[in-house]
């Protein structure tokens, strides 16, 4: 197969959608609380930062980010074309959005709001532009009935936070998750859970005397260690086996040698209830992971699973497959059987997200 003959599908890009068109579709009566939770989460973010900065540019090349395909989607489809980029699953920045849960009781408006800004961009064309939703989890049977509105609307992704505990809410082998990851199951929605930054870790990058953060920036993986452990080791994968879960940029690295050493513990002197399988089957039952440039996605393919690797173009992020993606896999896989580079770059991503194959 030519490089100009492949399709590509991206199950990791980028959108910004300003607050000024989420405030649109947020109840009048309610706009006081929005504008305080965007108000509280920039004192979060200037108070994380303390005045430090990473100046990106002095390092890496930009030019995606100033896209007008990063806010337009006209423009977004023109660039997919380009690159002969068929779907692209997105999120916004921010990733996780925990802007919307500084206050608990405005949280389900405010991310009902956001998914509407989310669908009107997305409504360009609904089948290609894939935007991850959010599911507010403050409250389960409001959860349920915003993942019922956001499939109708077409909604193929959505996104959970990353750590609940953070935000004074249960971990995720709480019974009350029991109906969200049911439904989640029954309507056949992908999981996200994207890379991000907790409070501990903008400490990190406070203290990180290096010119580009260096430290900062290559601990975000590791934190995706916890959220993966409460899936395999509490049960959840087991009670529910048609729960399809993609880790967003989590790094490739660690996660076949992880695999291993939680297989090991499986059969050592620990006791983890209602768990009958070990992690590493779970992995290849239930999850895939993102990469965008990674070596380890070629060199270790067959440790984390063919059919669990999904190839991205992380636009408009700086490490970006755009442009000239068809170029950038075919030297990225140029050793690699052309049935696993169909498998990484397409197919894989056409299952997960309900298209042909």
């Amino acid at each position: 197969m030519t490089v100009q003959e492949r399709k590509l599908f991206s199950v990791d890009s980028h959108v910004f959608i300003p607050p000024e068109a989420i405030r649109a579709h947020v109840p009048e009566k309610k706009l006081s609380a929005f504008d305080n939770a965007v108000e509280t989460y920039k004192k979060y973010d200037d108070e994380m930062k303390d005045g430090e900065e990473l100046a990106m540019e002095d390092f890496v090349d930009l030019e995606a980010a100033t896209h007008p395909g990063y806010r337009e989607a006209p423009a977004r489809l023109a660039a997919m074309d380009a690159d002969g980029v068929a779907h692209e699953v997105m999120y916004n920045d921010p990733l996780d959005d925990m802007r919307f849960y500084n206050d608990l009781s405005s949280v389900q408006d405010n991310l009902q709001a956001f998914n509407r800004a989310l669908y009107d961009f997305a409504s360009t064309d609904p089948q290609r532009l894939l935007l991850t939703y959010h599911i507010p989890i403050t409250d389960i049977d409001f959860a349920i009935k915003e993942l019922e509105r956001v499939v109708k609307l077409g909604a193929r992704s959505v996104q959970i936070p990353n750590f609940p505990s953070n935000l004074g809410l249960p971990d995720y082998h709480d019974e009350r998750y029991e109906r969200l990851f049911s439904a989640f199951e029954e309507m056949g929605t992908v999981v996200a859970h994207h890379l991000s930054i907790t409070p501990d870790l903008w400490g990190t990058f406070r203290r990180d005397p290096t010119p580009q953060k260096g430290i900062f920036t290559g601990l975000p993986p590791s934190l995706m260690m916890e959220p993966l452990m409460w899936y395999f080791l509490t049960g959840i994968l087991e009670r529910h086996p048609k729960l399809n879960i993609v880790w967003v940029e989590p790094g490739l690295f660690w996660i076949p040698g992880f695999l291993k050493f939680l297989d090991r513990r499986m059969h050592a002197h620990y006791d983890f209830p209602g768990v009958n399988e070990l992690p590493s089957t779970y992995w290849k039952r239930q999850m895939a992971a993102t990469f965008v440039d990674e070596p380890e996605a070629v060199n270790n393919r067959d440790e984390l699973g063919v059919e669990n690797l999904l190839w991205s173009t992380d636009f408009p992020h700086p490490c970006c497959n755009w442009p000239n993606a068809q170029a950038k896999v075919a030297e990225m896989f140029a050793d690699v059987p052309e049935e696993d580079v169909h498998k990484i770059t397409w197919g894989n991503g056409a299952r997960m997200y309900g298209f042909e194959q």
